[in-house]
């Protein structure tokens, strides 16, 4: 169909991931528009997708694991329209040498790593004195940093081969700057996240998401790419019809990589089942030393122990975590961040500025990590601020 046939909606989003989604809901919630939604992937929710495990009636987070956590209060009322949660806490352990301990580092982590029953203020002062040979320094290298902040024992037995293994790189090749801060709790708290209110979606993220969009005016498309010129939604045709688009996509992609390419970490995971109703006993296990390959594993099961009367007792999955640099067809999850990506992700910003009816948003579109209440508080800023007056024009 000709360009000047097709009928176009009041605004078309690239991607149905949490950004795209919200965007979507409040524009036909505040102005009534229609909104075309459009993904290269065969579902909606981008990398918080889950489906279904029919063997061991687990949920599976298909792209690593997703847990819901946030202070802000806006965020929270907002997703709590869409769906209750559970009262999951999010706790992680780790092993080492054959031992099991808690993360973060906290009072436990220290008295059991130690042989000992140091009280706060003992802990306190052994972590500075160990972290002492590095102190009145500015290190420039993760290893020195990692060291500076939680002495050199701990480091060794819980980051040091870990982030190796997460970045493929020895730590003392890597910039400080990836671990400015590490948790150290002086009491025996080991809840991971520290926000006002966590959980997971009581029914899954999927009927989450579908709820969001669940309203005739919006309309998804999957399996469509909008860089391919042979359907209507493509980047060229909405451009020369003068439609709004907010892109959700690799920002690099957009303008097909004229400056370079933005590099990113994946994530392979490998899957693993077990003949028992449990293997780890926990969601997330680390895996500290260098001689296990992957950096951790879930076991899904675990994220929703509400649903035991709905799970097979008998049957377990597990996902292995491996983590390496991505390539152009790979899933990218971790923006890289070196100082010559953020040379690079600048120049791309200073031409997403200049494109007069294109919202840029979301992890890949504007080269940030966001945890996904980061995600919904940027996208109903995003609207507020720039996709609403463009449907005002």
């Amino acid at each position: 169909m000709a360009a000047e046939e097709t009928q176009y909606p009041d605004l078309v989003i690239v991607g149905a991931g949490l950004f795209g989604l919200t965007v979507a809901q409040q524009a036909v919630e505040k102005l009534g528009v229609n909104v075309e939604i459009i993904d290269i992937r065969d579902h909606i929710g981008g990398n918080a997708y889950s489906y279904m495990d029919p063997e061991t009636g687990a949920e599976i987070h298909k792209y690593g694991a997703h847990l819901f956590h946030t202070s802000n209060k806006r965020v929270w009322d907002y997703v709590n329209r869409f769906t209750s949660f559970t009262d999951y806490v999010h706790r992680v352990y780790a092993t080492h040498d054959g031992e099991v301990y808690p993360l973060p580092t906290n009072l436990g982590t220290i008295n059991q790593f130690f042989r000992a029953h140091y009280t706060p203020a003992e802990a306190k002062a052994l972590i500075e004195e160990q972290a002492g040979e590095l102190a009145g320094t500015d290190p420039q290298n993760l290893n020195d940093k990692g060291i500076q902040l939680i002495g050199r024992p701990l480091y060794e037995a819980f980051i040091k081969n870990y982030t190796a293994k997460q970045w493929q790189t020895d730590p003392s090749e890597l910039p400080a700057s990836i671990i400015n801060r590490l948790p150290v709790r002086y009491n025996y708290d080991n809840r991971y996240f520290k926000d006002t209110w966590e959980g997971l979606p009581t029914n899954g993220y999927t009927a989450w998401f579908e709820k969001m969009i669940d309203d005739p005016r919006i309309h998804v498309s999957l399996n469509t790419d909008f860089f391919d010129e042979s359907q209507p939604f493509n980047k060229k045709a909405l451009l020369a019809a003068g439609v709004p688009v907010v892109y959700t996509g690799p920002v690099d992609r957009y303008f097909d990589y004229e400056l370079g390419d933005l590099k990113w970490r994946t994530v392979d995971f490998k899957e693993v089942r077990y003949d028992e109703g449990d293997h780890f006993g926990c969601p997330v296990m680390n895996f500290s030393d260098a001689d296990v390959p992957y950096t951790r594993a879930i076991e899904f099961k675990n994220f929703n122990p509400e649903r035991a009367a709905q799970q097979n007792p008998d049957k377990t999955v597990v996902w292995e975590e491996y983590s390496r640099f991505a390539t152009r067809d790979d899933e990218p999850y971790y923006p890289i961040n070196t100082e010559e990506d953020k040379e690079l992700y600048a120049k791309y910003a200073e031409r997403a500025a200049a494109e007069p009816k294109v919202v840029f948003g979301g992890r890949l579109g504007t080269y940030k990590y966001y945890d996904m209440h980061n995600v919904i508080d940027t996208a109903l800023t995003a609207y507020e601020e720039q996709v609403e007056p463009l449907l005002k024009k």
